[in-house]
């Protein structure tokens, strides 16, 4: 992903804008491989409660830095249903950037009910609810070093 986007991105300035609290392991490590012209900020959204998203999306910590004529690209930890990004991508368009580019560590295509575009995916997985490398379960596992799937039994 770093790799297409040092090609795709390279001489335009670039905002990333992560989307907590999921997204930090993510990008802690996508931008120490980015060789661009970039700004690093992020947006605190919930959408999830347990194990199932709630299908409402409530902003916790809003976006302060003018992205006006900018490329901006935000870092997703996992998109399933696609409520966030739709969310975050109509909000975004308000402040007038050059182009909005969506990526994702993570992408559940069986789940997403929301029409989004996404320019960069890490992995495509199946619909199961999974937890480490900064995804969560009622707050814990954020800190585990490999993606599990939580699978009930």
């Amino acid at each position: 992903m770093a790799h297409r986007m040092n090609k795709e991105l390279k001489g335009k300035k670039v905002f990333l804008i992560g989307i907590l609290n999921g997204c930090f392991m993510f990008v802690a490590d996508l931008v120490k491989l980015l060789d661009l012209d970039c700004t690093i900020t992020f947006l605190k959204l919930a959408s999830y409660h347990g194990a199932s998203s709630t299908g409402k999306v409530k902003q916790l910590i809003g976006l302060n830095e003018d992205i006006k004529d900018q490329t901006v690209v935000v870092l997703e930890d996992i998109v399933d249903t696609g409520i966030t990004l739709d969310f975050i991508q109509k909000q975004l368009r308000g402040y007038e950037p050059a182009e909005i580019k969506l990526a994702s560590l993570l992408f559940k295509p069986e789940a997403c009910r929301h029409d989004i575009s996404l320019d960069y995916v890490g992995i495509e997985i199946p619909d199961d609810f999974v937890v480490g490398y900064g995804l969560d379960y009622n707050g814990c596992g954020r800190n585990l070093r490999q993606i599990y799937a939580i699978i009930e039994s």
